[in-house]
């Protein structure tokens, strides 16, 4: 037996955590539905005899292809008429995640002990989001499971090509910046000190620009090993702030501030809310339920707590775009395509046009990026080569001067 912690709904929509032992993680699911609790996460509580601390090195990590590929032909198998089971066993063998094959296994063991699809899923919550599982679960309800799995391809894939468009975007700052740290690294390294044992033999008067970069090289050389301690422990320390409540919540709502990358990010989040909202009510999915599995799939805790928050507003009454108005996260174009939305009886329909217009936006942004960063760079690089100029060449300058006077 081993112990799970686990968060859960009761039948009043409340959240309900605690920890039970069991075997493995259905165990812990079957307790909890014959308690009426719906499972919403259950994972293991470690301890000092089951952390393995290399066990993850080197795992494969399932990607945003693998559940591309998984959604699409789920979708093909499922619109051909082979049944669930058999569609699950082939995705298996074929599969070549090796971290995905098992739990495509282990979700197929599930379904041939009798339990539905989307709970053997709901299962393995690090896999399938929430968003996932209820849209194959309403997919189970209405008959039309091929298709959930088709609405959720699509999401992935245009998740994925935001991805890549960002990725794509920050290569070029990304890399003038690594450039710039290794050349700061050569520099104290090996061409500073050269020109420190230079002075030093000519026992010139240095200027203080001079002192400070040969006593910040010395210190780079002679405590290299304090540097990496710091920089690793930092590390750390950031990664454990992070994976607190209020840590993660004050760095979220800072990303969306950050100079030119913030706006982009925000937008992005918007897209992916009211795609995944969109999709969600076009499955059928309550309002209030969407926003729910719509505030965990943007994947941004400052931005869920917004959207909880008019969860809680349409459940008093009041309608989405008032709850809109109130989150103060939305343009007045997309208030404008939420309320015409509305009043025809279309949000699924108009939510997408904003999803689309979010995307528009982060496009434009991501091909402006690059000129907007690309001044900074430059003006910082400027900055260094003055730096060098006056701590490094001036005094050998001085030098020449003085010799060529004598």
């Amino acid at each position: 037996m081993q112990l799970y912690s686990y968060k859960a709904k009761d039948s009043k929509g409340m959240l309900v955590k605690g920890q039970l032992e069991a075997s493995n993680q259905a165990g812990v699911a079957d307790s909890l539905m014959k308690r009426q609790f719906i499972p919403i996460s259950i994972s293991l509580v470690e301890t000092k005899n089951n952390i393995k601390i290399f066990d993850n090195l080197f795992v494969e990590k399932i990607t945003l292809d693998d559940m591309i590929m998984f959604s699409r032909q789920m979708y093909s198998l499922l619109k051909a008429g082979i049944p669930i089971i058999r569609a699950m066993v082939g995705l298996a063998e074929t599969t070549q995640n090796k971290k995905f094959k098992n739990v495509l296994i282990e979700v197929t063991k599930q379904l041939e002990q009798g339990r539905d699809l989307s709970s053997a899923m709901a299962i393995h919550n690090e896999v399938f989001s929430r968003l996932t599982v209820s849209m194959v679960m309403v997919g189970e309800g209405s008959g039309r499971l091929e298709d959930a799995f088709y609405q959720l391809a699509i999401y992935f894939e245009k998740e994925q090509e935001t991805r890549k468009r960002i990725k794509a975007a920050m290569r070029y700052p990304t890399f003038v910046i690594l450039a710039l740290v290794a050349a700061m690294i050569i520099l104290n390294i090996f061409v500073i000190p050269t020109f420190a044992s230079m002075f030093e033999k000519f026992d010139a008067e240095l200027p203080l620009m001079t002192q400070i970069l040969i006593g910040t090289s010395s210190f780079f050389v002679n405590y290299w090993w304090l540097l990496l301690v710091m920089v690793i422990g930092s590390v750390f320390a950031w990664r454990r702030y992070l994976n607190t409540e209020p840590g993660r919540f004050k760095w979220d709502q800072y990303k969306l501030k950050i100079p030119f990358i913030g706006d982009i990010l925000k937008r992005t989040l918007l897209a992916r809310y009211s795609q995944s909202l969109a999709m969600v009510l076009r499955s059928g999915v309550p309002m209030t339920t969407g926003l729910s599995l719509t505030a965990h799939a943007v994947d941004n805790s400052y931005m869920e707590k917004a959207i909880i928050t008019m969860r809680q507003d349409i459940e008093k009454g009041d309608s989405l775009l008032r709850a809109s108005k109130s989150s103060e996260l939305f343009s007045q174009l997309v208030l404008q395509m939420v309320a015409v939305g509305e009043e025809t009886g279309r949000v699924d329909e108009l939510l997408q046009e904003a999803a689309d217009y979010y995307e528009r936006e982060v496009d434009y942004d991501l091909r402006s990026l690059t000129a907007k960063i690309e001044p900074i760079l430059t003006v910082f690089v400027a900055i260094m080569v003055l730096i060098l100029a006056l701590g490094i060449f001036m005094p050998m300058w001085n030098m020449m001067s003085a010799i060529k006077g004598n």
